[in-house]
């Protein structure tokens, strides 16, 4: 097992790294937004880089930020945040921001991918660093509202300054991590594990999962609701429980029926061949294949991929489960419209 990575909290910063600086974040999505008001309430000088006329720019006006298209934001900057979609980060940095960097300033991103593949190439006289929030968007701003923050991870690709990593904590500290804890990391590390997190359990895992236990209940003959309650509604119940205490705070908050079951059958559901096949997805990650796959992917234009989402849209579970959670007041927007 590795050494517990190096954690930073608020004592760790220094105020004086970004005082006076003007931070210029590109991509005003969630994750974008959520930073760009954490950094403004923080007192940081910001500017929002964007096309104009798009969505970002009329999000950002409306949020009172000063907005400029991206090749002036990148000129008045000493720190240009990449928030952008990986995907268009080569296109951004060589087509609007290259020319108009200068030696000493710092080019921050929220993810590895872009930097670790090789779709951006930093100029050499550039700091390059990394900011990732272990958190969405609106977990991001939310907690910061209240006083607390999100833990996240930092790492260092180039320090052509001496003050790359001052400079990465104390935007850390203006979007809140350091209210919880931030970890040093490396850019590999985070990208290989995010990508592994979300394919392997977080999204690919955990979808897989339940789709394949509602088709199993439906083909058995029960009805649509119950398997659609019970393999995927309840998820959440249990997946709090697990977020706010582990285990052991599962164990004692769910029966003694569940619990006997888990430990009974959960193995023959998961058992060992998974796991080899998860070391497979993991290799595929570690040896650039995935992100191989996933560049052409976008350079075909997306049909591929557009294709296998619209399939997943239309499955049975979407349906049933529109119009079930019309009669659930507490969720968020309600249904997905997909079937009433």
């Amino acid at each position: 097992m590795t050494d517990k990575l190096r954690v930073f909290t608020k004592d760790d910063v220094d105020p004086a790294a970004l005082k006076g600086k003007t931070v210029a974040i590109i991509g005003y999505g969630a994750q974008g937004r959520a930073q760009g008001l954490n950094l403004k309430d923080s007192g940081i000088e910001l500017i929002i880089g964007a096309r104009s006329g798009g969505g970002s720019e009329q999000r950002a006006l409306e949020d009172g930020q000063l907005v400029m298209p991206v090749e002036e934001a990148a000129r008045e900057a000493d720190l240009i945040a990449m928030l952008a979609p990986d995907m268009v980060h080569g296109e951004i940095y060589e087509g609007q921001l290259k020319e108009h960097m200068l030696p000493g300033q710092t080019l921050l991103f929220g993810h590895g991918f872009s930097v670790l593949y090789g779709r951006v190439k930093p100029a050499a006289d550039l700091d390059v660093v990394m900011v990732a929030p272990k958190g969405i968007g609106q977990l991001v701003r939310r907690e910061f509202e209240k006083g607390r923050g999100v833990p996240g991870l930092f790492a260092i690709h180039q320090d052509a300054s001496g003050d790359a990593a001052k400079k990465a904590l104390a935007y850390a500290d203006g979007i809140g991590c350091t209210a919880s804890a931030i970890f040093e990391s490396t850019f590999k590390a985070e990208a290989e594990t995010d990508m592994f997190g979300e394919q392997a359990v977080l999204c690919g895992g955990v979808t897989a999962l339940f789709l394949r236990a509602y088709e199993t209940l439906v083909e058995a003959g029960y009805p649509r609701e119950l398997a659609y309650t019970e393999c995927f509604h309840e998820l959440k119940l249990v997946v709090d429980i697990l977020h706010e205490g582990g285990l052991d705070k599962m164990y004692g908050s769910i029966s003694e029926t569940a619990a006997f079951g888990d430990l009974v059958n959960g193995e023959r559901i998961i058992g060992p061949e998974v796991k080899e096949r998860m070391k497979d997805v993991l290799a595929d990650i570690q040896s650039g294949q995935f992100a191989h796959e996933w560049i052409l992917e976008n350079q075909a234009g997306k049909a591929r991929f557009e294709a296998m989402k619209q399939k997943r849209r239309d499955h049975d579970i979407e349906e049933i489960g529109s119009h079930l959670r019309s009669y659930m007041p507490w969720l968020e927007g309600g249904g997905n419209n997909s079937g009433d």
